[in-house]
């Protein structure tokens, strides 16, 4: 028997993430409480560590939508795939050279384009768009920061990261 309504949970749920990452953090303040040289240093790490972790689980949060647009994204072997009804394919992630936010008909999509000028586009609201938070965070130089505002702006076309351009071999 639960005590707890189903939608509190299921909010619950949502945040764990993010609840556990402040666990941490209060962990190490606990330990930096009870002082002393071996476990005031490491109640401050714990801390940072936990803070830290709490920052990046909020970010992910922000990646995770209600399922409301039609397909399903799929992160496999390092390529993105997505799956809609009428449009869909992969996507290499050590091929990709640019993420774009756009609309399309009033809904926002992840513009993907390789190196080679493949693009696919990919709804934020589809199944399993929470996966994308750790395949871009893959990428050099990326601004995890700037895709997760990026969510929530009403902005148009914007682009949000490119492939840093390799040296040239001399």
């Amino acid at each position: 028997m639960s005590f707890i309504r189903p939608e509190v949970r299921a909010r619950l749920v949502r945040w764990r993430e993010v609840w556990s990452a402040l666990a941490v953090a209060g962990l190490g303040l606990w330990l930096v409480t009870l002082g002393g040289y071996l476990l005031m240093p490491l109640g401050v790490m714990l801390a940072g560590l936990g803070l830290a972790l709490a920052v990046i689980a909020v970010r992910r949060r922000r990646f995770d939508r209600a399922v409301d647009a039609p397909g399903v994204i799929e992160i496999d072997e390092g390529q993105i795939g997505y799956f809609g009804p009428s449009f869909g394919g992969y996507v290499a992630l050590r091929e990709l050279a640019e993420i774009r936010m756009i609309v399309v008909n009033g809904r926002k999509h992840w513009r993907l384009r390789q190196a080679d000028g493949q693009i696919l586009l990919v709804p934020i609201a589809a199944a399993g768009a929470d996966l994308l938070h750790d395949a871009f965070a893959a990428l050099p130089g990326i601004d995890m920061g700037a895709l997760s505002r990026a969510l929530d702006a009403h902005a148009g076309t914007e682009v949000l990261w490119q492939r840093p351009a390799r040296a040239a071999l001399t």
